[in-house]
């Protein structure tokens, strides 16, 4: 299934953290908090900062959650991204 955002919104799927400390405590997955980074999977006609494959920083309470294909995504607005990782 395809997705086009539209205004100035990006679709994004979440990159999971490592599950590990740095001393080799594993974290139990109801223990962790989602994410904040991303991957950019779809970006609307009128952005131009963003574009697909992007690594990205979001806010904790920003966008909206949506079911794909069996995936779990999100349709972020633009001032939900604080930045972008390089």
């Amino acid at each position: 299934m395809n997705f086009q955002p539209l205004g100035k919104r990006v679709l994004v799927k979440r990159v999971e953290e490592t599950k590990t400390t740095a001393s080799g405590i594993i974290i139990p997955d109801n223990a962790k908090e989602k994410p904040l980074m991303g991957e950019v999977i779809a970006v609307s006609k009128e952005l131009s900062e963003l574009s697909t494959g992007d690594k990205i920083v979001f806010a904790k309470y920003g966008g909206t959650e949506i079911k794909l294909d069996g995936g779990e995504y999100l349709v972020l607005n633009l001032d939900d991204i604080l930045g972008i990782l390089k």
